[in-house]
Order: C-alpha cells, then structure tokens, then sequence
C-alpha cells in the first residue's frame, strides 16, 4: 500500500562554510571531535543538499518526506521552498511535499546543534552530536489516508489489558478520509489472524490470552488497520503490541502480570566511537545482544528519544524501559515549549511499544535551576500532560544527587528515582544505605529507585589497592560488589539502572587519559572489552552458567602473592596456577583466591562445565601504565 524510497546516499555535506564533501546518512560532524574533548569540538550550522529524481506517484497519491532523527534542529528546503522545520534532535517528523515536487528536485537541510535558549538539552553529561543521523525517507500513499502529519506518529494506538484469562483490547486509529471503513485485524505471533472489527474507536477481545512476560517470554500481537473508501483499500498500517498489566509498590517494588518481577538494569546512550550517533541496525543489535548477555531485564533509554528500531529490539526480548525526554540539567524558561512537543513526540511515537512502562519527565533538573518556581510549573504540566495521554503508564523523573529527600522536584511524578554515585563522588559506600534507609523511613509510601549509579574504569589502568578516584578496573568492581549487595538486601526499590552499560563521548569531560568520555561503562566505547565488572553483573543477573578470572589486563604484578577474583553464578569454583590445583571454593557470585605467582604464572578456573583462563606475571618494579597520570588537573577524576 505504500512505496518507501531511502535517500540515505550521496548527499553533499558542508561544514560551517569551509568545506564540502560527499557522506552517506545516517551521519554526524561530531563523530570525531564530539570524542576527543578537545578545541575542535564544534557545534553550529552544517549543510546537507542532495538532488533526486521524483518517485513515482498517481493523481490520488501523495508524497512525504520523513526524516527519523536530526540532531538538533532543521530547516528543510525543497526546490527553493521552505517546507518544514522542526526542533528536537532525537524524533521522528514529517511534512507531505507533493505540491512541491519536480521530477528532478533540490534537497537542502541546514541542521543545528548550535547553543540556544529553547530546544533541549543544552547543558548535559553527553555530546550534543550535530547531522542527519538517522534514515532520510520519501513515503509515497494514497491520499485517503492514515494520520501522517500529528506529531511522527503512525495513525494507529493499541492498549491491551489482562481480563481474566482473556484480554481487552482498545484500537484507535485517526486518518483523513471522509466516509471510509477501518477494519482491524489482530495476528497472533505465527501471523495466524484471531480476531477483528470494525471502527476507528473499537474494543477487541482476544480469549485465552498469551501475555507479555518480560524477558521470560515476550510474547508480541499484531495489530493491523485497514482503510477502505467505496470498496477501496486506500491504506494499511500496523504494529506490534503486548498484552500485560503491572504496578509499583512502594513496600514490594514492581510486579509485572500480578507477580514480582525485580527490576534490575541498564542506562544506555546511542553513540559508539568514530560513529557518534550515526548507527546501523547491526550497532543496535550488538548493544542489545550485550545487555541481554549481562542478565538485565530493564532498560533506562537515556537520555532522549532512542530510535525506533532499539524499542522494536526491547519489545521483541521482553525489556521493561523506562524512556525519557532530554529535559536536563537545566531549565530554561524559554524552552517549555519544547520539552511539551518533544513529550507529545514521544508517547506519539512510541505509544504501541509493549516494553516502555514508564515515562521520564526530567533528569538532575535541579543542576543549575535558577527560576524553580517555573521549573516546578513545568514538571506540573508535563507530568498532567502525560496523564491525560497515556493515563495507563506512570511518569518517572531522575532526582540530582544533591536534590534532598525534601525537594519537592521530588514529589511531583509517580514513582521517582535518584541519580548517586555515593562512594564514588563523595567518600563511604556506606552512604548509600544511610541515604536509601532514610528516605524509605520518611516516606514509606513513594516508590524509590536509583536511575544512576556507577563509577569510572579505564581498561589499562589496575592496582591491587583500588581505591576511590584511582579510575581502576579493580575500584570499579569493588564499588559494583557493594552496591550489588545492597541492592539485594532492599526489595522496595521498584528499579535500579546502573550507569551505563557502555562507556559514552562526554565533551566536556577531561580525565582518565582520555578526554571527553564517560568511562563509567560496563564495556568500553567501541564495544571491544567487557570490562571486569560486566561480569560481576552477569554473575549476579545471567542464568547461562560462565566462570570470569578478573584482572587478565593486569599483567604485571609485584607481589609474591597475589589476590584473584574470580566471578561465577556456579556454586563452585576450582582455581589452578601452572596446571597445579590451588583451592577449591564454594560460595555465591564473587570468589576470591590467593596465589603465589612466578615471572610467567597461568591462572585457570574451573566452574562446572566452564573454563577460564588467564596469564600474570611477577614483576620487580610497578608498571607505571597502570596507574593514573598527573597532567596539571587535566587527567584527574571527578571526585
């Protein structure tokens, strides 16, 4: 029914007036310089022109240009037409370009990510990467047709409820047609077609009902409309969608179809080295194959819209996500108008996704709010604003962490998370359960979470004395072990998403040898190493039995005898050095082994089934590698 064309190739990219050459979409500038942290980092107005032949269409059909993601705002001109713009660097937006088509045509986007006053985010963590980093697509339709034109969203809404052991479930669809017929299909997840009516506001039945289970079984419908004027289909969409109901309890956490389902996880950021944001499928699908291999089963998209394709991916393996607008760190009065189109965008455009059960209205807010009267104003309305278009999921936001129990921030959307970093920024992991206890002693009624916490971990640097700020493997694990533990011993938690899962460009970051990045990942930027404490994780969360030695890329030690972690989810674990049995330990996650080593020592475990190995040798002197440089202020920690 439609004919989508990608205009992905060949455009003629300017940078800032001083140079021209040929790129392919998805692409952004700042894929090298947005990395570096260095003076180069640009930010401003760059050019993208291509010229394309006009697809083919009838006299009862139209054409819309559609462009995925845009970083951050764009005006687009065709043949000499201004045609649209839009503000928001991370939806989806359209405009119907048929009046304004030629058979050949002029394709001109000027994109800008430049500092501003009124489009978020402007003040964050992250690199504000600029360009056309998602597909370019011409969408040739009938022009009786489904709602194209209201916010980026498809024309079509489904919410599915439990009812017994059947469910309801409510279709609405919007289109533009006068006096047609829509008829709706629901398929099962062979394609087998059981059930339908007709109506563009109807109510549907499916009996003996499979339910959206999360990860455990994320069982996915199928939901097509149909559009039809005198006999005629004119137009077809469709979605997938889940069927599950689930609550938060402020005592218990979160239950997923009336069970507990402890929601444990990841935050995520979209760019990866020399890419930036300008991702393939295949990224995506390599980000989430690693969240799924650590044992996750909730994500927190942070922070803005993610691409369609990664929510299709969380829907499809049963994640529980959190999604959020890059309202951030800073309000800025005459931005609430954006953070309103950009929320509008996202429930929009997303609204069908089974795995999104929360949406976030800001994160660190409270950073540098200097009118907090009106910030307090706008969380009101957006949080309102949320209610009243998808009353069926909680809003959610991500307190500072010097945003006191008190702040009333705190205490506007449904449930509420903390971004801390207690033993890491400060000193005492043990502020964790002092802070975490008081807030649940003072307000035992509202569901507490953590949206943040982690530390940094520079793959080349070790100690066998980790401490706090030495940016270390070994400090990272340390740090995660105690938070692990007391994760566990409080249950009231509804979530907590673990600060990140990959290590992300941060431009105005300089520190661990490595300036403008974020290395509190899991797994390094480019996705080579899986840090240490991703397996610390997947002991704690992954059934898949695997046994970890820590510490291969600690090599070089000088003490005669040295400590050796080891990770499982065995029960067991039998450590060898040089092929002679050192000790054989039973426990829970985290093994830990003394050995003596030699100039050339190999260190195997043995859990069940698995084998791991790893090399060290005994050494006189320290590497000097290993340990944090002193440059001035430039390469020392946040801390």
């Amino acid at each position: 029914m439609r004919n989508i064309h990608l205009l992905n190739d060949d455009w003629i990219f300017t940078y800032f007036n001083e140079s021209t050459t040929k790129v392919n979409i998805p692409h952004t500038w700042n894929n090298i310089d947005g990395q570096d942290g260095g003076d180069d980092y640009r930010r401003g107005t760059c050019v993208y022109e291509k010229d394309f032949l006009s697809p083919e269409y009838s006299e009862n059909q139209c054409v819309y240009l559609e462009f995925a993601g845009v970083n951050a705002s764009a005006k687009v001109i065709l043949n000499d037409n201004e045609i649209m713009t839009h503000d928001g660097g991370y939806s989806t937006f359209r405009c119907d370009i048929t009046d304004y088509l030629k058979k050949q045509n002029h394709l001109t986007v000027y994109v800008d990510n430049s500092v501003n006053d009124k489009v978020y985010p402007q003040k964050a963590d992250f690199t504000f990467y600029g360009g056309i980093y998602r597909d370019v697509r011409l969408i040739v339709l009938n022009k009786q047709h489904f709602c194209m034109d209201y916010f980026g969203g498809s024309g079509l809404a489904v919410s599915a409820t439990p009812d017994g052991k059947d469910a309801d479930v409510w279709v609405r669809a919007w289109h533009n047609a006068d006096k047609a017929t829509v008829n709706i299909k629901i398929f099962d997840d062979l394609g087998v077609e059981i059930a339908s009516s007709t109506g563009d506001d109807t109510h549907i039945k499916i009996y003996d009902v499979h339910l959206w289970q999360g990860i455990e079984n994320p069982y996915l419908y199928t939901c097509e409309a149909e559009l039809t004027v005198d006999g005629i289909v004119t137009d077809k969409v469709k979605t997938n969608f889940g069927v599950r109901s689930y609550y938060v309890d402020a005592q218990k956490g979160f239950f997923l179809n009336g069970k507990p389902y402890v929601l444990r996880g990841v935050c995520r950021h979209q760019d990866r080295k020399g890419l930036g944001n300008a991702l393939s499928p295949e990224h995506h699908e390599q980000d989430i194959d690693m969240i799924r291999e650590v044992g996750a089963n909730t994500i927190r998209l942070a922070h803005y819209q993610h691409d369609q394709y990664f929510y299709d991916l969380c829907d499809k393996y049963g994640f529980v996500v959190w999604a959020e607008i890059p309202y951030i760190s800073e309000h800025m009065p005459n931005g609430r108008d954006n953070t309103i189109s950009q929320m509008k965008e996202l429930i929009i455009q997303n609204y069908n996704h089974a795995s999104i059960c929360f949406w976030g209205l800001s994160n660190e807010i409270t950073i540098s709010t200097k009118d907090k009267k009106d910030m307090l104003d706008n969380h009101h309305a957006l949080n309102d604003l949320v209610h009243e278009m998808d009353p069926g999921r909680p809003t959610t936001l991500a307190c500072y962490a010097v945003c006191g129990p008190f702040n009333k921030v705190a205490h506007i959307s449904d449930v509420v998370s903390w971004n801390l970093y207690l033993g890491w920024y400060t000193p005492f992991l043990w502020l964790n359960d002092l802070w975490v206890d008081f807030f649940h002693f003072v307000y035992p009624n509202r569901a507490l979470g953590y949206s943040e916490y982690g530390c940094e971990a520079m793959t080349n640097l070790h100690s066998s004395h980790p401490r706090r700020g030495d940016q270390t493997e070994e400090y990272q694990c340390v740090y995660h072990e105690y938070l692990l533990r007391f994760f566990e011993k409080r249950p009231f938690m509804w979530a907590t998403h673990l600060w990140n899962m990959f290590d992300f460009a941060a431009d105005a970051r300089n520190q661990g040898g490595e300036p403008g990045m974020n290395h509190k990942g899991l797994v390094t930027f480019d996705r080579e190493i899986k840090k240490d404490s991703f397996y610390l994780y997947k002991a704690y969360w992954s059934t898949e039995p695997f046994v970890h030695i820590c510490g291969r890329r600690y090599v070089d030690r000088t003490e005669k005898i040295t400590k050796v972690k080891v990770y499982s989810n065995c029960d067991e674990v039998t450590l060898y050095a040089n092929g002679e049995k050192i000790a054989e330990q039973k426990g829970k996650k985290v093994f830990n082994f003394k050995v003596a080593i030699s100039p050339q020592t190999e260190i195997k475990a043995v859990a069940g089934d698995c084998t791991d190995t790893i090399n060290i040798c005994k050494v006189d002197k320290p590497n000097p590698d290993y340990k944090l440089k002193k440059d001035g202020g430039k390469g020392e920690n946040w801390v």
